[in-house]
């Protein structure tokens, strides 16, 4: 749902190299997209906030992908009252996510934040890349926090050992409704500068939250520049991101016929029509009797 705000920035996205090309960064205002997910599945706020932090952090993620065809995808399997968190992302900026139980609010913590950790609990972070080969390649950490931005920094040093710092941030209104969102995403490659490290790090520990520096006017440029300092960095892509999924009827409707023969026949007698969701995106598909009878039809090479 478009954002028509004066003072809102529309959500897009910066990916940036400094230091002679030791240092890969990537900043982005999520607000609009975590919006629209929550909208679409209902969410609550604990859930609003697991959702947006996955929807930032895979789309930080794509942002690194060499071809637009490219697609990454987040699954946080933990064993907490949120159930599976999942997030997809392209290379060109779309994104797209639900959480198994949509209707998850747990007690503030003690410090006033949401309990995303706790609502995410212990267990597995799934990453998944497509680039268009016979198989996608996965790979798993266990979670260390269910914070999910200590989580995906934990998997980019372990799994793909490349040290990385991660920031992801969603406030909400008083309604539930997305006040500001967005992250940060920090990869020292071969060849970075100690000295130059230590700076991030020391300008990282007292750096405002991403949805603090959202909430003064700071849009992914300006969160660069305080996480740089002096460094300076050359933008090699800006694109907006958006909330987009690629279901469709067409493809429903070959999910239906999977079910085989017996199963349709057993609809069409049963119930007479049929109505699909998309996990992803909250979308509705019917399929009234004569729909699921062509369907059946074409199962049976008629």
């Amino acid at each position: 749902m478009p954002d028509h705000t004066p003072d809102r920035m529309p959500d897009h996205l910066l990916h940036a190299v400094a230091a002679q090309g030791t240092l890969m960064a990537v900043a982005a205002s999520t607000r609009g997209v975590v919006e629209e997910a929550r909208r679409r599945h209902d969410t609550w706020p604990t859930a609003t906030a697991a959702l947006g932090r996955a929807l930032t952090g895979v789309l930080l993620l794509g942002a690194l992908l060499k071809e637009e065809r490219q697609r990454v995808m987040l699954e946080l399997a933990g064993d907490g009252p949120l159930g599976l968190v999942v997030a997809e992302a392209t290379a060109t900026g779309e994104v797209r996510g639900y959480v198994q139980n949509p209707h998850t609010d747990l007690p503030r913590t003690p410090q006033g934040k949401l309990a995303v950790g706790e609502a995410v609990g212990k267990g597995t972070l799934w990453v998944v890349r497509d680039l268009g080969l016979r198989e996608p390649y996965r790979s798993s950490v266990p979670l260390v926090s269910g914070e999910i931005a200590k989580d995906l920094a934990y998997y980019l040093a372990r799994s793909e050992q490349t040290p990385s710092l991660v920031a992801l941030g969603v406030s909400l209104e008083s309604d539930g409704s997305v006040h500001n969102a967005g992250g940060l995403l920090l990869q020292a490659l071969p060849g970075a500068r100690d000295e130059e490290l230590a700076g991030i790090e020391e300008r990282a520990r007292g750096m405002a939250a991403v949805t603090t520096q959202l909430d003064q006017g700071h849009g992914p440029e300006e969160m660069l520049h305080t996480l740089l300092g002096p460094l300076e960095f050359q933008v090699i892509a800006e694109r907006p991101v958006y909330f987009r999924c690629g279901c469709s009827r067409e493809r429903l409707a070959g999910a239906l016929q999977s079910l085989g023969e017996q199963a349709l026949k057993q609809i069409i007698t049963e119930d007479g029509q049929a109505e699909l969701v998309c996990r992803f995106c909250g979308e509705k598909y019917r399929f009234d009797r004569a729909e699921l009878s062509e369907l059946l039809h074409g199962l049976a090479g008629g």
